[in-house]
């Protein structure tokens, strides 16, 4: 597993980390303990040193395992949680308080003195764009209850916000074959501003595994099922906003005509965004021990062809992006 550098001022972390919003089981099949710590367990044997959870993945469940997990880790992790959607904050009840208790129930359940990096999960545009709760962070900052902040954005425009915050680290963005617009218009200027970029949905919800047909279900409580047309939250975080259709057609197109012999699709997708070297970390998730091993690997994976980027950019420009939905 190769390393990356988080921000200029950041701390060094595995280039494949694990997202683990699935152990909190708000959506599909619930994870039981022991296959929790089976996941994180071989998380850690195959090099990924980045967990990325929140406080409201499963009220607190999954920051709850993690903190179990870390006790018997003889390795060091860091782990990144994030304020912001739980339902004392969202959409309209934003204050230092709340910050601060929500920090401190994040501590409490991490089993931690400080948070790695605390970011702020998606909140309303205007917030950001006032700026009052990046004092609060640097306040939390200088107390030592967290020792980075950045924030998880779902636009461009998000993104362009957060970075001109003085002490601001990272920026989780999603990013991926299907949603490229970021490219040109903000990764450049977050590297330029020293900011870290971790890459969220690298797979647009599974989409990009190539595992899904026209018959594929889901279950009634996960959001491919629920969100597909963003009826409870942003379309985006769901098939990166595309139709669910469209996106089967487009992954159809990428077997058939630019996907190497070599490679299966969640190589490319992964490894497609680990050639930006803008990003310092992809946090997939993973339902299965067989999925770790099989994300973490794209580490060592020899970078995509100048070819092959130039047919994904093209396929982008000529025919993916009219389809993009939601905020972006």
């Amino acid at each position: 597993m190769k390393n990356r550098k988080l921000g200029v001022n950041g701390f060094n972390i595995s280039e494949v980390g694990l997202g683990c919003w699935q152990l909190g089981a708000d959506w599909g099949k619930d994870i039981s303990k022991e296959t929790a710590f089976n996941i994180l367990n071989e998380a850690v044997k195959n090099g990924m040193t980045f967990f990325d959870t929140a406080d409201v993945y499963g009220d607190g469940k999954s920051e709850i395992l993690i903190g179990e997990f870390l006790k018997t880790c003889d390795v060091p992790i860091r782990v990144a949680t994030k304020f912001g959607r739980a339902g004392d904050a969202y959409p309209d009840k934003y204050s230092k308080d709340v910050l601060r208790k929500s920090v401190e129930g994040s501590l409490q359940r991490l089993g931690v003195d400080s948070i790695d990096l605390l970011q702020l999960h998606c909140i309303p545009t205007h917030y950001l764009k006032e700026g009052a709760i990046f004092n609060w962070l640097r306040e939390l900052q200088q107390e030592g209850l967290i020792k980075h902040f950045g924030a998880s954005v779902e636009t461009v425009e998000e993104g362009l916000i957060c970075i001109e915050q003085e002490g601001l680290l990272s920026l989780q963005v999603i990013f991926n074959i299907f949603r490229q617009k970021l490219v040109t218009q903000l990764l450049p200027q977050a590297q330029a501003k020293g900011v870290g970029i971790i890459v969220r949905l690298p797979l647009a919800s599974g989409l990009l595994s190539g595992k899904f047909d026209s018959n594929t279900s889901f279950p009634e409580n996960d959001h491919r099922n629920y969100n597909r047309n963003g009826e409870a939250f942003n379309v985006g975080e769901t098939f990166a906003g595309l139709p669910f259709e469209k996106g089967l057609e487009f992954v159809e197109i990428i077997k058939n005509n630019i996907l190497p012999d070599n490679l299966t699709m969640v190589q490319l997708a992964l490894r497609w965004i680990l050639d930006h070297e803008a990003v310092s970390a992809i946090i997939p998730g993973a339902s299965s021990t067989r999925q770790v091993v099989s994300n973490a690997a794209v580490s060592n994976i020899d970078a995509l062809s100048s070819e092959t980027h130039s047919a994904l950019i093209n396929l982008y420009k000529e025919l993916i992006h009219i389809e993009i939905r939601g905020g972006y």
